[in-house]
């Protein structure tokens, strides 16, 4: 599903380069759920942005379910995000003047897909979350643990290839953050999805991915058994 060789980020020229990711070297098959660990400026955010589409790599390969990311253009990344890749991020990024069945569509109107395909597809995903009750709510009328649970939809809509989970359970409480993190891995293991989550959280990773990639200052230190 996912072979770095050689992957590398900087940013910058010259003298003034900031190496942000480097020489990162790893595979990740179809169906896997890995942990991502390290601190605040590991590299950890500039490899899930790389995995995610949102940049590309400065040196190295990237290839993600066939497709090499580093000799796409911007419209091809952009159907890459749309087609293979879901994103759920700590702080949620729902539009709040949408309601809860607005935004989880979203990703589908981008992509173009019919009305009534899109209504279906959205109502099946809001099952899945157990969030079909709040359909015509907007986020500033949810929990935080509702709201989260909002962005799962989203993500898993356009039944991705690849899931990115960016510290998920960051802003919840516990209750919420397993609630949550149960419900991704119900659909990981319907779908045959690829997670990566991306914590600081040891005990989460542990609990939830077999495997872990540790990084420090950029570089991969492990990819081994949590």
């Amino acid at each position: 599903m996912i072979v770095a060789k050689q992957l590398t980020k900087k940013y910058g020229t010259g003298t003034a380069a900031v190496t942000a990711l480097d020489d990162v070297n790893f595979t990740v098959e179809a169906g896997e759920c890995i942990g991502l660990l390290g601190r605040s400026g590991s590299g950890k955010s500039t490899l899930m942005n790389l995995l995610g589409g949102l940049d590309q790599p400065s040196a190295g390969s990237l290839n993600i379910a066939g497709q090499e990311l580093g000799s796409l253009n911007r419209a091809s990344l952009a159907d890459y995000r749309l087609s293979t890749v879901g994103f759920v991020f700590q702080a949620f990024h729902l539009i709040h003047s949408k309601t809860v069945f607005e935004n989880v569509e979203l990703p589908l109107v981008l992509a173009g897909v019919p009305k009534a395909e899109r209504k279906a597809k959205v109502n099946a995903a809001l099952e899945a979350v157990r969030l079909t009750a709040r359909d015509h709510h907007n986020p500033s009328q949810l929990s935080g643990g509702e709201r989260q649970r909002t962005a799962v939809a989203r993500a898993i809509v356009n039944q991705p290839r690849l899931l990115l989970a960016d510290e998920p359970t960051g802003n919840l409480d516990s209750a919420s953050a397993k609630d949550v993190m149960e419900l991704l891995m119900e659909q990981v293991r319907a779908n045959g999805t690829t997670l990566l989550l991306v914590t600081h959280d040891e005990a989460l990773a542990k609990q939830y991915t077999p495997r872990v990639l540790r990084m420090a200052d950029g570089k991969l230190l492990s990819a081994g058994v949590c």
